[in-house]
This record gives C-alpha cells, structure tokens and sequence, in this order.
C-alpha cells in the first residue's frame, strides 16, 4: 500500500492566497518548490507565478491555485503548506514530515 500523498493545502492558505489576489488585482498562483542550497541543503522557494508549467502539480478550491514542480513533488509528499501570521511576520509555512530537521527560519531543511 502506498502511504505516499500529494502535499495537503490548508484553508488558510487558499483564503490569504484569494486575498492577495484580491489585493493585487491579479489572478497569481502560489509556487511551492524545493531547491539545493540553504543552512540545512535544502530550501524552500514560495512565490507568486502567473501559469503552471506543463508538469505542475495544481492543487485548487475556490479558484486559489498553489503550483508544486514534478522535481519538488517528492520533497513535499505528505507536507501541509498552511499560511501563519504571528508576531514575528506573516507567511506561507511548510510542515514537513519529511524532513529530518530544519533551521530557524524555517525556509531550509534537510532529509
């Protein structure tokens, strides 16, 4: 049986993504990826886009896209990618199973 699952976007998520669409007047997608580098080697790369790619991962509800690449798809396997906004700033955040350990930041981590 295979436990593996695409990552899960939160409501939260979708809403403040809507918003910022709203704000912008623009219709974005949210792009998850993960790349090489950072204090742990890996780093999570989160921007606005305007088209999936070919052999993106499209995860929707209410017209809010969020837009994961076939590379950075393993990665995120079972990762909730949620919106936080606390005291020390508001961002989209990564909750990832996966990963063995992370930095403070949270934006590197390793596997």
């Amino acid at each position: 049986m295979d436990l593996t699952l695409p990552p899960k976007v939160t409501d939260r998520a979708f809403t403040r993504l809507r918003e910022i669409c709203e704000a912008t007047g623009e219709q974005k997608a949210l792009r998850v990826a993960v790349e090489g580098g950072g204090c742990s080697g890996f780093q999570y790369d989160i921007r606005l886009e305007d088209l999936p790619a070919a052999d993106d991962l499209v995860l929707e509800q209410d017209g809010a896209k969020v837009l994961v690449d076939a590379v950075s798809l393993p990665f995120l396997q079972n990762a909730v990618i949620d919106f936080t906004d606390e005291l020390i700033g508001a961002r989209f955040v990564i909750q990832n199973p996966n990963a063995t350990s992370s930095c403070g930041c949270g934006t590197s981590f390793s596997m």
